[in-house]
């Protein structure tokens, strides 16, 4: 009798074991299924809108001339035998700045005055004391270092674009990061045949005494400027089947969410694009991150910045 209960209770302890088992399965599973469940979010950076200037400009290279200069040439041909002025010296129009010795073997002559054409600065004076001169060789040139012009030209493509009083941002290797505003001053009525490029002449507003003659300028011609336009960073526009769209942030319950945000395109410059309808003054998009972003994800601000480029650390 014993033995048979032994052999029943052997039987019932098989039977319950599986069933413990798949207890004991679920109980350790439920953690996992709990942490499938929780909500992703996204961390991104942001940035705010304000209203903005774009300007669209044509970029190239000029040098930096006198607007006023002029070549030196004698009266009579010899030897020079005295120079009165050195580089740099401010002269007077008729002022002398050299004699010329036109005295040949039998034949003696009183030196001959070089006079000044104009009022300026002594630029150049290549021939020295004691070098023969005539009167077709320029022995000096005298600018107007005062009153500077840069001269360039401009693609044949671009004529249409060009016009007088146009402004200009200009820098110069010398003065690296500073920028001299410049207007256009002249515009040639006419194409080079063989460049195919028309010649245009701007002046630095205001003067400055820094700026010399021969300095290469870097131009950038402003051709179509919007006042008080929204502009965002180009990166920022996410395309979707063949629409643009940003993501902008919006509260939610306990978290911001991104929503996505059709936008229209206007003028785009460099990496800054113009918004002419879908966003305001004061909205705050995704400006890194939206690349893993659905409409409606939760997000965390973890940098912000704004139309002024001033930015941030969020949630200090």
């Amino acid at each position: 009798m014993r033995r048979i209960n032994y052999t029943v209770a052997f039987l019932m302890l098989v039977a319950i074991l599986p069933f413990s088992l798949a207890s004991c399965k679920k109980k350790e599973a439920s953690p996992a299924v709990e942490q499938e469940d929780e909500e992703v979010v996204y961390a991104v950076n942001s940035y705010r809108i304000s209203g903005g200037n774009l300007d669209e400009y044509l970029e190239f290279g000029g040098d930096v001339a006198s607007v006023a200069s002029v070549d030196v040439m004698p009266d009579q041909a010899g030897k020079l035998t005295r120079i009165l002025v050195s580089i740099g010296d401010r002269v007077n129009k008729d002022e002398v700045i050299a004699y010329v010795d036109a005295s040949r073997p039998g034949m003696t002559y009183k030196a001959s005055p070089v006079k000044a054409p104009a009022t300026g600065r002594i630029i150049s004076f290549s021939p020295t004391v004691g070098a023969t001169v005539s009167q077709a060789m320029v022995i000096a040139r005298i600018s107007s270092t005062d009153d500077l012009e840069i001269k360039t030209s401009v693609a044949e493509r671009f004529v249409s674009r060009v016009k007088l009083g146009q402004s200009a941002s200009v820098t110069f290797d010398a003065y690296p990061g500073e920028n001299f505003t410049a207007k256009v001053s002249e515009v040639s009525p006419v194409l080079d045949t063989t460049t195919r490029t028309m010649a245009i002449k701007l002046r630095l507003s205001p003067p400055d005494p820094r700026v010399k003659v021969g300095m290469y300028a870097r131009i950038r011609l402003i051709t179509d400027s919007i006042r008080n336009a929204i502009v965002i960073p180009a990166g920022t526009i996410v395309t979707r089947e063949g629409e643009s769209y940003v993501f902008k942030l919006t509260p939610g319950s306990g978290q911001q969410v991104a929503r996505l945000q059709k936008v229209s395109r206007g003028m785009t410059v460099d990496d800054k694009c113009e918004i002419t309808s879908g966003l305001a003054p004061g909205d705050e998009i995704v400006s890194k991150g939206q690349s893993l972003l659905n409409d409606g994800s939760p997000v965390r601000v973890i940098s912000s910045i704004g139309a002024d480029n001033q930015g941030k650390e969020a949630g200090k």
